[in-house]
């Protein structure tokens, strides 16, 4: 029995749709039909956020309630990490060892996409990148999660940005670590 006449295993939902409008979208030629299949994408998009539920949604695209949402996300996060004084050590210690600083940059912006992109809490599609690689929302998450947290350590007092700007930067990029879990999350959880 050829594969095209078994049953499905599984009943298909707006997520297999997509699949395969992304797919027909990377293989039209004409303009006229490329946006028809965009056309169609956004009405399965909106079928989807329709719904309802929390999880299982199709998400395309990162927009003002997006950023909002990771703001947010990322607020909650960051307040215990201002009054937390381990913070202050940690950073401290990567001040005076720059390859873990490094290492935590790196380990955070990786969870992030994890959190977005691989963990399947919803399907996340990439939309319109930077440059052709960087995905938006990737860059928006991790951009606005640091903004946050750089806002509140200054907006408290407990930035030092002009006495001792590296220290300062270190503790900031230590708090920034769960910060950008909590904007990644709190972008994606609502689900739009």
């Amino acid at each position: 029995m050829d594969d095209e006449n078994e049953a499905p295993t599984e009943t298909p939902d707006v997520s297999d749709l997509m699949d395969r409008l992304e797919s027909l979208e990377a293989h039209v030629d004409s303009p006229e039909a490329l946006e028809a299949v965009q056309e169609a994408m956004e009405t399965a998009s909106e079928l989807e956020q329709n719904r309802g539920g929390t999880f299982g949604r199709v998400i395309r695209g990162f927009d003002r309630a997006d950023a909002a949402e990771a703001g947010i996300g990322g607020a909650l996060f960051a307040v215990p990490m201002v009054v937390e004084g381990g913070t202050y050590d940690v950073g401290a210690f990567v001040a005076t060892h720059p390859i873990h600083l490094l290492a935590t940059v790196v380990a955070t912006v990786a969870t992030v996409y994890g959190i977005l992109y691989v963990a399947e809490i919803q399907d996340v599609r990439v939309k319109d990148p930077l440059f052709g690689l960087i995905p938006r929302r990737l860059a928006g998450v991790v951009t606005i999660s640091f903004a946050v947290t750089a806002a509140i350590f200054t907006g408290w007092g407990q930035a030092q940005w002009t006495s001792d700007p590296w220290l300062t930067l270190c503790v900031v990029g230590v708090a920034w670590a769960p910060t950008a879990v909590g904007a990644a999350l709190g972008d994606i959880l609502p689900g739009s």
